[in-house]
């Protein structure tokens, strides 16, 4: 697909790897829903990027009536939907056996819900909608981003929830590709490293440096636009399919 055609739905769009997107695919012609729970940045990057190529839609990626809603309403805002990009996330940091008592099990309930849940509701209503798309090049009618983790494949300590929920974004890639294959519709997942996010922005320098330092080359930490061209490569580039793509400067993540 083209990125002047592309008519995308991006969760947690409106910070971070999303937002980052969205300024990716605006810059080259395509359209954008901001799915978020932010009001505020949603208003501020809807004006940033352009009434007539950004809407921004609260949504919560764990309601499966209300994401299915917002997803028609974007197709009828975008003019279609042949794009769906999944960077809504959450860390769900904490130890199984923490000082005072074991993780409460909502809090990897939590995890599981926005991370893994969310990301499958928006897939399979996404893809419920791009089937009907007329057919491109090679029968392609949609695609489908999600977001993983390095902690996917090395959890550190904390991470038990976190690396849970990305593990199974990664383990759903492939069936799901092989599924939809037949609508037409590509799947795949980027498992992105240590990435300058909101989140990063806060910590101390010297945490940012040491984290920094842990990346074999480039040695710094990944910069969301890095993010969204390996999303719009992946949206042009029609024989990737099924699979998840590290974007981590060959880190790979120490116990702690």
């Amino acid at each position: 697909m083209q990125l002047s055609d592309t008519r995308a739905a991006i969760t947690g769009g409106v910070s971070g790897l999303g937002l980052a997107v969205a300024r990716h695919l605006v810059a080259h012609g395509g359209k954008v829903a901001l799915f978020d729970v932010n009001d505020d940045k949603g208003a501020a990057a809807t004006a940033e990027l352009g009434a007539a190529n950004a809407r921004y839609f609260r949504t919560d990626v764990t309601d499966e009536a209300g994401v299915a809603a917002n997803l028609a309403a974007a197709r009828e805002f975008l003019g279609g939907l042949n794009a769906a990009v999944n960077c809504a996330g959450i860390l769900g940091a904490g130890r199984v056996l923490g000082k005072d008592a074991p993780m409460p099990l909502s809090t990897f309930q939590g995890t599981v819900m926005v991370n893994l849940v969310g990301s499958f509701n928006v897939a399979k209503a996404a893809a419920d909608l791009m089937q009907h798309n007329a057919p491109g090049e090679d029968g392609e009618r949609g695609v489908i981003v999600n977001t993983a983790s390095v902690a996917a494949f090395e959890g550190q300590i904390g991470q038990a929830a976190y690396s849970a929920s990305k593990g199974g974004v990664v383990g759903m890639t492939l069936p799901m590709a092989r599924e939809l294959s037949r609508f037409g519709i590509r799947v795949m997942t980027i498992a992105p490293g240590i990435f300058w996010t909101p989140m990063v922005d806060g910590m101390p320098e010297a945490v940012q440096q040491s984290l920094s330092a842990s990346i074999p080359f480039p040695s710094r930490l990944g910069r969301p636009e890095e993010f969204a061209d390996t999303v719009a490569f992946i949206l042009q580039s029609r024989y990737l399919n099924g699979e998840t793509i590290r974007l981590d400067g060959a880190v790979r993540l120490a116990p702690k």
